[in-house]
Parts: C-alpha cells; sequence; structure tokens
C-alpha cells in the first residue's frame, strides 16, 4: 500500500517536521509529496509517528 502526502495532512503533521522526519530517515521527501511512499518503508523506520500514519493509510483504505 501507498501512504501519501494527504494521509500525512490529513492527521494534521506539519511539513517540516515531516521533513524533517525524512532527512532523519534518509528518505526522498520530494519523491513522497508527488508519488507517496511504501508502508513498508514506514514501518522499516520504527517509528511511532511513521506507523500511525501507515495505520491511518490503511483505515483510509479499508474504508473506500
Amino acid at each position: 500500500m501507498i501512504v501519501t502526502h494527504a494521509d500525512s495532512k490529513a492527521l494534521r503533521y506539519c511539513n517540516k517536521g515531516t521533513r524533517d522526519f525524512f532527512k532523519r530517515h534518509n528518505l526522498d521527501w520530494s519523491d513522497f509529496v508527488k508519488n507517496g511512499i511504501s508502508e513498508e518503508q514506514l514501518i522499516n523506520t520504527g517509528d511511532a509517528r511513521a506507523l500511525q500514519t501507515v495505520e491511518f493509510a490503511r483505515e483510509r483504505v479499508d474504508g473506500q
């Protein structure tokens, strides 16, 4: 599943904080904004905020 920038924004995560997260984990911010990111990449960070975003995205997909 792909987690999108819209998922992050729906959780009210600010862009600056999210960009910092992507930098800390050596992830491509620009690609995320354009194309999203795989849930696996976020899960592999082990970060609680990333895991929460994945869970939110799963609920979004399951609710469609």
